[in-house]
């Protein structure tokens, strides 16, 4: 996109604060800045009167979109049709996700996310790879016979991994992998997040100061809080070091427990939206297949037959719908927890999760009732409802 443009007309959230009767200046897929509505410019003017312009998604999890699942289809097609169809709701960056699965599956994945930022691929941020170094006693929907300790060759792959995608977060947990490991990991650059883990807060504390700076899907699958073991979810919210991605559609968490973890989360570290998606969203299916088991879509939620939740049936604006509508987080909190929040996770804040002069033209155009009207990766339009 080489077109100078001027988004007019809309009320413009910059990631920081709102911004009325100014327009959004975008060239060469970057955000020039803010003018005056009526300020003279050069730029061709793109009206979207009585929207809302906000800063793109980032959702740091998710597992497949558009009837392709990550662990089944581990291709840069497959990449490329999560990410596109994940920019129907407003996301413009993610991190296709693959659960716990066999070297060579992980391999593969990898192998594609390679390709995929070689190619290009708009919305692809980077890889996720959520096990297969996990606690069996807290493994939710992964496959129990697949999860196993992280050996030296598991850590070279992660190494050798890093040095070739743009961005790669791996899922582990504490009491299985090391802060010897962690530390290593962390200073190649990966980021390390705790989850399915029954750690003790000393674990989890040790995994910190070792160079984890994430956990995994909040209050799910992990060890909770206890009057004298503060557990994963204690230390997450306790240690202000650790961000903690939050599957927010009322079955995952209850809404007052979401309330309390807000209010008691140290910072710096925050507490940011992921979708938790499966193959499942965008399409109209009601069952898929994850690592060879059923799951059924129901009532909202995502179930194996034995009632285990298999990821969400969930989108980031919904996310951010109902955490600003049933939470009660404001709005313009609510944005960031789903942009410039995860953007600071992974540490690419520098130009992502906000729309201020040099950051990247990724932004939603949204409805005043936050109905997804477009989704721009960089300064491109990818979808128009």
């Amino acid at each position: 996109m080489t077109t100078k443009q001027a988004f007019t007309g809309a009320r413009i959230f910059d990631g920081a604060e709102w911004h009325d009767r100014m327009a959004l200046v975008v060239a060469d897929g970057k955000v020039e800045g803010l003018i005056a509505a009526d300020s003279p410019t050069d730029a061709i003017r793109v009206p979207a009167d009585g929207a809302l312009i906000v800063p793109g998604f980032i959702d740091l999890q998710v597992n497949g979109a558009g009837g392709v699942l990550l662990n089944d289809t581990p291709t840069v097609d497959a990449i490329r049709t999560i990410c596109s169809i994940l920019a129907q709701f407003g996301c413009t960056a993610s991190l296709p996700t693959i659960v716990t699965d066999t070297v060579p599956r992980n391999e593969a994945t990898i192998a594609a996310g390679i390709a995929a930022a070689a190619a290009g691929v708009p919305g692809f941020l980077g890889l996720h790879l959520e096990g297969p170094h996990l606690s069996v006693a807290r493994k939710g929907a992964h496959d129990p016979a697949l999860i196993r300790p992280m050996e030296e060759s598991d850590l070279q792959r992660l190494l050798a991994a890093r040095a070739k995608l743009p961005n790669l977060l791996i899922t582990v947990a504490a009491e299985t992998v090391g802060p010897q490991q962690i530390s290593r990991l962390a200073e190649a650059g990966i980021i390390i997040s705790i989850g399915h883990s029954d750690a003790t807060y000393a674990e989890v504390r040790a995994a910190a100061a070792a160079g984890a700076t994430m956990a995994t899907h909040l209050f799910n699958a992990q060890s909770q809080i206890g009057n004298r073991e503060p557990g994963v979810v204690g230390a997450v919210l306790d240690l202000p070091a650790l961000n903690a991605g939050l599957i927010a559609d009322g079955i995952h968490v209850h809404p007052a427990t979401i309330g309390i973890a807000l209010r008691a989360k140290r910072g710096p570290g925050q507490i940011f939206l992921v979708s938790d998606a499966m193959s499942i969203t965008g399409t109209d299916w009601t069952e898929f297949e994850l690592t060879g088991r059923k799951v059924y879509r129901k009532d909202g939620a995502l179930r194996l037959a034995d009632g285990t939740l298999a990821g969400a049936d969930l989108t980031m604006i919904d996310a951010v719908k109902y955490v600003h509508q049933v939470i009660g987080v404001p709005l313009d909190e609510a944005l960031r927890m789903a942009s410039l929040y995860p953007a600071t996770a992974m540490h690419v804040e520098s130009d992502r999760g906000h729309l201020t002069r040099g950051a990247r033209a990724d932004f939603a155009v949204l409805s005043d009732d936050l109905k997804i009207r477009s989704t721009w990766i960089a300064g491109d339009r990818v979808f128009s409802a």
